[in-house]
């Protein structure tokens, strides 16, 4: 491989990652703005920047989804955030994208993306959970978690379906889907 065409892979990968990183930040901010509906659950979101969070997933190797939750998590605290709330996406986010990762190894005959959307959205709640606790100094925070997991199995359902559509229906990340899964070890630039 020459070196100008492993600096274009490079460029081509970077700029992939900014857009989706951009576009998770997008719709973090926008999702602040939608009021929650449900008085019972006070706080709760439903997590639509998590569908960038799949997508990565299926498309990129490992170190550049990190990479992009790290960028997301720290571009929306700056623009809109504090520090407690970056605590919490970061406690969620990550817990949710290492237990995506792990049921996503069972591989597509054993569990889909809605299923690996549905644990992601559960587990969310729960690393969000867990950093309330630790800042609270307390493990009642622990019993908001039943309310919450419904809400973020639904809404990662939700979430799957519309990954699964955009697999479907989005040429490029079909492209890019398949690439990823024929290649999964190759080295990137």
């Amino acid at each position: 491989m020459n070196k100008s065409y492993a600096l274009s892979n490079r460029i081509h990968r970077n700029i992939y990652i900014s857009l989706l990183v951009a576009q998770g930040v997008i719709i973090g901010i926008l999702e602040r703005l939608i009021p929650f509906p449900f008085a019972f659950a006070p706080g709760a979101k439903l997590g639509l920047a998590n569908l960038i969070t799949i997508v990565a997933i299926f498309t990129l190797p490992l170190r550049d989804v990190i990479t992009l939750t790290w960028l997301r998590l720290i571009l929306t605290a700056l623009i809109g955030g504090t520090l407690s709330t970056f605590l919490y996406s970061f406690g969620g986010a990550f817990l949710s994208l290492f237990a995506m990762l792990l049921v996503k190894q069972l591989g597509p005959k054993r569990v889909s993306i809605i299923g690996i959307s549905a644990t992601g959205g559960a587990m969310h709640n729960v690393g969000q959970l867990l950093m309330a606790s630790l800042i609270a100094q307390t493990w009642t925070v622990m019993l908001y978690l039943p309310i919450l997991s419904i809400i973020g199995i639904a809404a990662g359902i939700a979430l799957g379906i519309a990954a699964n559509y955009l697999f479907t229906h989005v040429t490029i990340l079909n492209y890019l889907r398949f690439n990823h899964e024929q290649h999964p070890s190759q080295k990137k630039e």
